[in-house]
């Protein structure tokens, strides 16, 4: 959960997410090292009055400035592309969850069970309790079992739609009559917050995403009162 004059990323609570946070720190180690040699360069080119008369016909330099760059783009893009493949690997998930995109509120099922989907609408600022949170909470979280791979099917009812997680470091747009997968695994039991991260409405920021992950006795405690309702 982001918290107020917050700075970095949201605290990790799924591998891919870790793995993206020691992606950034990487990135960003690289590209402050790579400022403050040009900003040398350019301050030793500006403040010196000597000059090198060879330094033109260099090949040495040439070399230098020509594979060094190479060098650190392959440093950057390798672990981007790792990264890339933990996100869309999907193997063998406990559970199937379809999410709808609607205008505006999300409908979950639950694709393993018969009878178990539930639309999830935003809860009014002036129906909010204490503790609860603007602009994220909602009248029914989805339920997942944590430590658990969860397999998300995406898509969209009316118009463009985005089901994005931060902390989960899940996000995955929602196209009418196209079914989008993504897969995470919540490390820890807890209540994750999300919202519809795409600009394709007048309402598009009042459709939170909020689901609760816990122990897999208490999901199953959960589904089954959920299909006794039903």
């Amino acid at each position: 959960m982001a918290h107020p004059a917050q700075v970095g990323l949201q605290d990790a609570a799924s591998p891919v997410m870790e793995e993206l946070i020691h992606f950034h720190d990487h990135t960003l180690m690289v590209i402050f090292l790579i400022s403050n040699f040009v900003l040398y360069i350019i301050v030793a080119v500006v403040s010196t009055k000597l000059t090198n008369k060879y330094a033109h016909d260099a090949q040495e330099i040439e070399i230098v400035w020509t594979v060094l760059p190479a060098v650190i783009l392959i440093l950057i893009a390798l672990p981007s592309l790792r990264i890339l493949y933990l996100m869309d690997e999907i193997n063998n998930p406990h559970l199937t969850v379809k999410a709808i995109g609607h205008q505006w509120y999300w409908f979950y099922e639950y694709t393993d069970y018969k009878d178990l989907a539930f639309d999830s609408y935003m809860i009014p600022t002036q129906d909010l309790t204490p503790g609860q949170f603007r602009l994220l909470e909602v009248d029914h979280r989805m339920v997942i079992p944590a430590e658990s791979p969860i397999r998300m099917l995406i898509t969209a009812e009316d118009v463009l739609h985005s089901w994005a997680v931060p902390s989960l470091g899940i996000k995955m747009e929602a196209v009418p009559g196209r079914l989008n997968q993504a897969t995470f695994i919540a490390s820890r039991p807890g209540v994750y917050y999300g919202q519809s991260l795409e600009i394709f409405g007048a309402n598009h920021s009042f459709m939170p995403i909020a689901f609760d992950a816990v122990p897999l006795t208490h999901f199953e405690d959960w589904s089954a009162s959920m299909l006794e309702e039903a």
